[in-house]
């Protein structure tokens, strides 16, 4: 399937979609318990089980409209399924809880191992969006990397210690800023990395 472009402000639609209505749904059914044969379900367990095929079908549109998926995409579709699975499976909430923790770990150690070998894993997937030097993307990744570890380190920190409302709301808004945040405060830094054009000179 050959690559589509839509605009911006529907694939953040698609994206973000599922992580408002998880945070509605659990605001709705957190203090609810379910019978579901025989078994009492508390509702981030019933939020959880709803979550994933609605994950599921955000990622399979997006690949629909656009013919293509992000890693990241990809492997947190995966995750979504099978610790949320986990969840429902063993009446667990635990292991849903651990699911950021397990993609930032392991974006993290991508791009450390790419890192490794001299090179920016992290340009092959944002280089279309931020055409930066060689110095600039092996400055950046290094940053990333630094970031996802801290946001793995932080979900456990916040899972293990505090409440589920607390948790929720972090997964909700908490991780969303600092991502924002942190590409804010790169901005100086990548426009004295972006090669200048023709145009620009």
């Amino acid at each position: 399937m050959a690559d589509r472009s839509i605009s911006p402000g529907l694939k953040s639609l698609i994206e973000m979609g599922p992580i408002a209505l998880f945070f509605g749904a659990y605001i709705w059914l957190k203090d609810d318990v379910f019978t579901i044969g025989g078994t009492e379900y508390g509702g981030f367990i019933v939020v959880t089980a709803l979550f994933i095929p609605v994950i599921l079908a955000s990622t399979a549109l997006l690949w629909a409209l656009t013919g293509k998926l992000s890693a990241m995409q990809v492997v947190t579709a995966v995750l979504v399924t099978v610790f949320g699975g986990l969840s429902v499976w063993l009446n667990d909430e635990r292991f849903f809880k651990m699911k950021p923790t397990l993609i930032y770990l392991l974006f993290a150690a991508i791009l450390f191992a790419g890192l490794w070998r001299g090179r920016s894993l992290l340009s092959m997937v944002l280089s279309e969006a931020m055409p930066l030097d060689e110095a600039g993307w092996m400055i950046l990744t290094r940053r990333m990397a630094w970031l996802f570890l801290g946001l793995a380190v932080a979900n456990e920190v916040i899972w293990r210690a505090m409440s589920t409302d607390a948790w929720v709301n972090f997964k909700t808004f908490g991780l969303p800023i600092v991502m924002f945040g942190f590409f804010i405060a790169q901005a100086k830094f990548i426009k004295a990395h972006t090669p200048e054009t023709p145009d620009d000179a």
